[in-house]
């Protein structure tokens, strides 16, 4: 691995030179990381006249958490470069970006790190200099390593692993290391107009902050998967009682959220059946697909007649109606496989970058669990996929 660090004042990067064909590099780049974001124990005051709009959103404990966070990211392409850029805008300690393919002329159409002068250069490397004149207080780490070849304790180091533009097998893999890990984990992919979040946050606890009622908050279960776990009070600022409620969400790994069904909710009339979009059963078909050919389906006959044919499958296992997939959305999902839309990667990574933040500051209710985006209808609805059997004691598995 080729790891290049950036000190917090961002004045230059270095080859730190720790590849040594071993595993060893994972302790070094872990101090490193470490050691680049322990600077202080409490917020700056230049850091407060900075971030000063976002702090007011959501308030200084939660920015300290941020400036604190070491996120990995792993891909570098248009979607890459989004979440890069509102992350490292946000003001997080530390971002290690992975990424070991060259920039090719395709990049140059959606990525904005990017020019001509970089085809050939490792994607990752290409872009830190101008990431890192986005923000020159976050630590910037290039590793440019295949992310398979990284040992499962690697993922420890980090407070957020987020994965995009990746199959689902090597999903799956990341995914279950950072389980290993008990760390959060986000996947994103994006395919022209349509694209996709998946959160498995482990196990997540949130707080809301609301009016107080005159109805007690009991303790209790929301959702098969949300519960609320603690209840307290303060005294807000206009003088009413402000109750602080503290939520826990339940979360599947990937590869049991792509078998599990749709939620019995969407499911429980015909009317909701033909609201869930064909989206869904092409990002399954798609997967599918990839862990078949190894690529994405090509413009040849018998690709598009095994994907239309998993698609099929697929739709018949989610139960949904058959005309709700349409050779009209599958010639346009096919149209679009393997295409960067700049519209569409700022969205995603919006939201994925929000709700990365919203985690981190334990505020909000997160993604649960995948988020849909078709750009041509303008939609994101979220579906909580997870297992239908009970586990041991009677909780959601």
């Amino acid at each position: 691995m080729e790891n290049f660090s950036t000190p917090t004042n961002g004045s230059s990067y270095s080859n730190r030179g720790l590849h040594n064909g071993q595993n060893g590099h994972n302790g070094q780049a872990t101090g490193d990381i470490i050691a680049n974001t322990a600077q202080a124990q409490a917020i700056s005051a230049d850091e407060i006249a900075l971030y000063d709009r976002q702090i007011r959103l959501w308030g200084v404990k939660a920015q300290e958490k941020l400036r604190t966070a070491n996120i990995l990211l792993i891909g570098m392409k248009a979607l890459g470069n989004e979440i890069a850029k509102n992350l490292v805008l946000a003001g997080i300690g530390s971002l290690t970006i992975n990424d070991d393919q060259p920039v090719v002329e395709d990049d140059l159409g959606a990525q904005f790190f990017v020019s001509e002068e970089h085809v050939g250069m490792n994607r990752a490397l290409a872009a830190l200099p101008q990431i890192q004149k986005l923000n020159p207080r976050v630590a910037l780490q290039i590793n440019s390593n295949l992310i398979l070849l990284e040992d499962p304790s690697y993922f420890a180091a980090f407070s957020i692993i987020i994965a995009t533009d990746l199959p689902l097998s090597t999903l799956s893999t990341i995914n279950a290391s950072c389980r290993l890990n008990n760390r959060p984990f986000y996947a994103a992919g994006s395919h022209g107009f349509y694209g996709y979040i998946f959160a498995d946050l482990v196990v997540h606890d949130f707080v809301i902050e609301r009016e107080k009622s005159n109805i007690p908050t009991a303790l209790k279960s929301e959702t098969d998967t949300r519960s609320i776990i603690a209840s307290s009070t303060k005294k807000g600022n206009n003088g009413k009682i402000v109750e602080i409620v503290t939520k826990r969400e339940k979360y599947s790994p990937l590869i049991l959220a792509n078998s599990s069904p749709v939620p019995a909710a969407h499911l429980s009339t015909r009317r909701r059946k033909l609201q869930i979009p064909p989206l869904l059963t092409c990002l399954k078909a798609l997967w599918e697909f990839q862990s078949i050919s190894n690529s994405i389906p090509s413009r040849s006959h018998a690709d598009l007649e095994l994907f239309t044919t998993l698609a099929t499958e697929k739709h018949k296992e989610l139960q949904l109606p058959p005309e709700t997939l349409r050779s009209e959305f599958l010639r346009s999902f096919l149209q679009n496989v393997g295409s960067e839309l700049a519209p569409v990667t700022a969205f995603l990574g919006g939201q994925l970058a929000q709700d990365v933040i919203n985690v981190l500051g334990q505020r909000e209710q997160p993604i649960q669990n995948l988020l849909l985006f078709d750009g041509e209808e303008c939609k994101g609805p979220v579906y909580a996929l997870h297992p239908i059997f009970p586990s041991l004691n009677g909780e959601m598995a």
